[in-house]
């Protein structure tokens, strides 16, 4: 009990960890990965496990030992095994490539629907601009058409337009 309670403190350096399970630094990234375990690192940079995660790393690196089929297994059994292994693969294959058909044809026709909106944007300025300009030369009109005033009988005389008014 003493013991464990020391050794839970503990920290262990990459070197104790590989002596511990016997491997080395690949796999003991791999086995981080799959116990999902990060590796933590002191004020100096060095990296460092805490007892109770070399305990896990080595439950996980049992565990893929125990999942590895013996080498003396039958030659049957493992072209067997390595038959449905490249069925998978191939059933994998096919379904990403059958996914990306799909969304590759429901994609198709975007590009023609953004260009067709960028089209219809530039319109849209091009057209604001004209209304812009529209309303400055109907204010100019309005403006020269309020210089003339009725004389009578139909007849407008031109009111000259002095500099303060």
């Amino acid at each position: 009990m003493i013991l464990e309670q020391e050794l839970e403190g503990k920290t262990l350096s990459p070197q104790e960890v590989r002596s511990i399970l016997k491997t080395d630094n690949k796999e003991i990234v791999e086995l981080c990965k799959r116990a999902s375990i990060l590796p933590r690192k002191n004020s100096k940079g060095q990296t460092y496990f805490s007892y109770e995660e070399v305990k896990n790393l080595r439950k996980v690196q049992a565990m893929k030992n125990a999942s590895m089929p013996p080498s003396n297994v039958p030659a049957k059994q493992s072209s067997a095994i390595l038959n449905i292994l490249n069925s998978l693969r191939d059933m994998e294959n096919k379904l990403s490539d059958r996914i990306s058909k799909v969304i590759d044809e429901k994609l198709e026709g975007m590009d023609e629907v953004v260009v067709e909106l960028i089209r219809c944007k530039t319109d849209n300025e091009t057209l604001r601009q004209k209304i812009i300009d529209l309303n400055k030369e109907i204010y100019q009109l309005k403006n020269d058409l309020n210089t003339y005033k009725p004389v009578g009988l139909g007849f407008y005389k031109k009111k000259e337009k002095h500099i303060w008014d």
